[in-house]
Formats: C-alpha cells, sequence, structure tokens
C-alpha cells in the first residue's frame, strides 16, 4: 500500500477515500487533514462523483485522534496561528454527501470527523469516544457540539467529561450511527448504502442534505420556510420531470443530474 497519508478510488459513482496512517491507528496529522479536504472538494466538484465514503486502512482504527505530537509543545499563539480547525469548516462545506465507515477505534478528532459525515456505518468493534480531557483539553473540532446534538446532553457529559469509550451498539442506540454490521462487512455495508444513494437524483439529494443539515441552524418556523423553497426549486431541474414522468410509466428513472 502507498505511503501517502490519503488514498481515494471511484467505484461507479462512488468515492472511497481512505484515511492511511494505520501504524499510528490513522492519527489526523496535519498532511492527513490537507489532503483529506483537497480529495474531498475534488470528489465533491466532479460531477461523475454522487457519494463519498470515508474509512480508516488497517483493522485497529477509523483514526484514533489527532496526532498530538503536533500540539504538545503548542502555545495558545502557535495554535491561534496555526488555525489547523478551521479548515474542517471546508468538510461541512462539501455538497456531496459522506458516509464514515467505522471499524475500531473512533476516537478524539477521529470521532468528530465521523459526526461531520452526514452518515456513519459502524463494525460491531468500533468504539467511539472524546477521551481529550485526559490530555488536558477538550474537543477542538466540534466535538462538544455535535456529540450533544446526537447523543442529548446526559450522555455527551458522560463521555467528554470522564472520556469513556462507547461501544457501536450503545452508540446505535443512542442514535449516533446509521446501523450497526458484522466488522468483516462493515465497509461492503457503506459502499453499498453510497451506492444505493448514488442512484438518487444528485441535485436532489444534495439540496435534501443541505435543507436537513439546516434543521441543526434554525428554528422549526424557518427551516420549514427553507425546505419550501427548496422542494419548489426542484422543479426547475431536469431529473425532477424525468423522475415523475418514470413513476407514472412504470419504469426505472434515468437521472442525469440537471
Amino acid at each position: 500500500m502507498s505511503d501517502d497519508p490519503i488514498l481515494s478510488k471511484l467505484d461507479n459513482h462512488v468515492a472511497i477515500v481512505t484515511l492511511n496512517r494505520p501504524k499510528v491507528l490513522n492519527a489526523l496529522n496535519i498532511e492527513l487533514m490537507d489532503q483529506l479536504i483537497q480529495a474531498l472538494e475534488g470528489h465533491d466538484a466532479d460531477p461523475n462523483v454522487r457519494c463519498i465514503v470515508i474509512h480508516g486502512a488497517g483493522n485497529r482504527a477509523f483514526a484514533a485522534g489527532a496526532d498530538i505530537g503536533d500540539m504538545a509543545e503548542a502555545s495558545v499563539v502557535d495554535m491561534y496561528e496555526r488555525n489547523n480547525l478551521a479548515r474542517w469548516g471546508r468538510i461541512k462545506s462539501v455538497r456531496t454527501p459522506i458516509i464514515a465507515a467505522v471499524s475500531g477505534f473512533c476516537l478524539g478528532g477521529g470521532c468528530e470527523l465521523a459526526m461531520l459525515c452526514d452518515m456513519i456505518v459502524a463494525s460491531e468493534t468500533a468504539r467511539f469516544g472524546q477521551p481529550e480531557i485526559n490530555i488536558g483539553v477538550i474537543p477542538g473540532a466540534g466535538g462538544t457540539q455535535r456529540m450533544t446534538r446526537a447523543i442529548g446532553k446526559a450522555r455527551a457529559m458522560e463521555m467528554i467529561l470522564t472520556g469513556r469509550f462507547m461501544t457501536a451498539r450503545e452508540a446505535f442506540d443512542a442514535g449516533l450511527l446509521t446501523r450497526v454490521v458484522p466488522a468483516e462487512v462493515y465497509l461492503e455495508e457503506a459502499v453499498h448504502l453510497a451506492k444505493e444513494i448514488a442512484e438518487r437524483p444528485p441535485i436532489a439529494v444534495r439540496i435534501a442534505k443541505d435543507t436537513i443539515n439546516k434543521a441543526f441552524e434554525t428554528p422549526l418556523s424557518e427551516g420549514i420556510e427553507y425546505e419550501r423553497k427548496a422542494f419548489y426549486m426542484l422543479f426547475d431541474t431536469e431529473d425532477q420531470k424525468e423522475g415523475m414522468k418514470a413513476f407514472m410509466e412504470k419504469r426505472k428513472p434515468q437521472y442525469k443530474g440537471k
């Protein structure tokens, strides 16, 4: 396998992106994050890509957190000037749906990266956690916010204040995950889900993702209005005409992303 920290390949309309630092449990150093963002933005700009899957190389971890060596001796000014965490906003701006395929440890920044994705397919071996408290800090890439929204205040408090790991089954029951599957098929299941999404009309899929995300950032009345406008807008697409025509003709639609 290549030594590049990010590997990427295309399977029909699905881009499969690999975090490739298995010797250090795919720790998220600056080089890896820069290349990950470049890969995601590149796929997002490619009309042939309709869904993205991110997974970790090896069987031990999706990503076991940030690379502590990058931060251990840093000062406040160092961290402020580097502004590394601001880069994560570029991942949030990716319009194409992203699925995290998780097996093994998914901790700290790795857990934050998984939560930044739109869906999480986890193996039964997966373990989720925000253990930053154990090294004198707190999550800094959205962990306190996204974890709380996903599983609620009480459980998020316990995880973040104690650093306790959550099993895949616990995480699923708490609402953090899309599904839990046997370890030997977790990536296959994530890709299968991605291919299902890739068969749907691409513009509608991207707008649906955007509209769902809006629910976390707006009051209900504003969210309903945003959804209504997005719904009307899709009637200006060729895919809407094709989808409804195919439904009436009882055939499979052929979507073009137009």
